[in-house]
């Protein structure tokens, strides 16, 4: 096993975890449309039918065929006999010919051989039966084609690509009604330590309440994943143990919090070592919050052992256990995470060969963001809520200066 403080960066770190890990298998399931916003399709979804379905006009005006409005003016225009009004919600029964338009609105079809839309504001009528057009159209103006926005058999979203309401919209409008996406992740969260108790219990001098089962399972929900709570388990070997194997046969991944520290009494170490090969890859990370970060595979399946400190743990969480869940559904990264750019507000120093990541808080004025950094320390939660995004310090930066335009990577 690897010892402790053989420290590695999170980028290495990371790595060398997916690389134990391979390409993880999670199967599909068909979802209704309607429930599957966040969840990521398994295959690619091609278009029944072509978007829209008909020519349609974009604005409210008059169908006409365009060359009948070449050369009309204010003081010279088009005169059109009126053939009708095209009905919402169903198909012109007329035709175009030559010299003749049809009311049209927003969304209608246009009537056979009409191939452009005059707006509304750019005609008059003066007379029944009659209008003046005072100003010309190309063919194609103010309408969208058959097919323009999809053909029939164009992939309109790619295998891995987490649903978003604009996606839910756009199957609702080829009419699909249910969508394959990956399975979620079963991710246990096991929490260990004799003094930490459940949220409704009062606790007595010495003992805490659980955070972390709740910020970890709420981060692995937002991530896509399903957050499986095996409960508090006190600092006795066995008794971890049989949690882990217990969480390895039902779930996807694991993780585990407190207890990975350099502790003699800490035991998760040991027992993840035991649980599977190859057993612990990383025992120790060079970032601050979480150094004493373990990342293993057993059997196949991740499993993190993350610090007890909540704010230590909820970083960690963010850096390794994010990215382990858009790697298990196959999540096509091409959307840039949520970041801006902010102003620092005071002197950030930093231990050089050392990552950082710190919580900050933004507000906004002048035209630019400004990062204010909340100092923490890693046990107070609170600290953390304080926070909208994590600004990154490198391994080979001694610090920040007030006034550096910084890269903030938001909560």
């Amino acid at each position: 096993m690897p010892e402790f403080l053989e420290l590695m960066s999170p980028g290495e770190a990371l790595s060398r975890w997916f690389i134990a890990l391979g390409e993880p298998y999670i199967e599909s399931e068909e979802v209704d449309t309607i429930r599957s916003l966040g969840r990521v399709t398994a295959d690619a979804v091609h278009a029944p039918y072509p978007l829209p379905a008909f020519t349609r006009s974009t604005v409210d005006g008059y169908a006409v065929r365009a060359a009948d409005t070449f050369g009309a003016s204010d003081s010279l225009p088009a005169y059109l006999n009126l053939a009708g009004e095209v009905p919402m919600g169903s198909q012109p029964l007329f035709t175009l010919k030559p010299g003749q338009t049809a009311l049209i609105h927003t969304g209608g079809m246009l009537p056979e051989n009409a191939d452009a839309v005059v707006m509304l504001e750019y005609t008059q009528s003066t007379r029944p039966g009659e209008v003046e057009v005072m100003r010309p159209v190309a063919p194609l103006e103010n309408l969208i084609r058959a097919g323009e926005d999809v053909e029939v058999g164009q992939m309109v979203i790619p295998a891995g690509s987490r649903l978003r309401p604009s996606e839910i919209g756009g199957l609702m409008a080829l009419g699909l009604r249910t969508v394959r996406v990956v399975r979620r992740p079963r991710i246990a969260i096991i929490s260990s330590g004799d003094e930490v108790v459940p949220p409704e219990i009062d606790p007595l001098p010495g003992q805490v309440r659980d955070i972390n089962s709740y910020t970890l399972g709420a981060l692995v929900e937002e991530g896509g994943g399903l957050p499986i709570g095996y409960g508090i388990v006190p600092d006795q070997a066995n008794v971890l143990r049989m949690a882990l194997d217990q969480a390895l046969r039902e779930c996807d991944g694991v993780l585990i919090t407190a207890g990975s520290s350099a502790s003699t009494r800490d035991l998760t170490a040991q027992v993840i070592q035991q649980a599977g090969q190859p057993g612990i890859l990383v025992h120790g990370i060079n970032v601050r919050p979480g150094k004493p970060t373990i990342l293993a595979v057993c059997g196949g399946k991740p499993v993190i052992g993350l610090p007890g400190n909540p704010v230590s743990a909820l970083v960690i969480a963010w850096l390794f256990v994010t990215p382990l869940l858009e790697r298990m559904q196959h999540l096509r990264r091409t959307r840039p995470r949520g970041q801006v750019m902010a102003r620092l507000s005071l002197n950030l120093p930093s231990l050089a060969g050392r990552e950082d990541w710190i919580p900050v808080s933004l507000t906004f004025g002048k035209n630019e963001f400004t990062a204010e950094p909340v100092f923490f320390k890693s046990n107070l939660i609170f600290n953390l809520v304080k926070a909208d995004g994590l600004l990154y310090i490198p391994a080979d930066a001694t610090g920040l200066s007030a006034g550096e335009v910084v890269l903030v990577y938001l909560l």
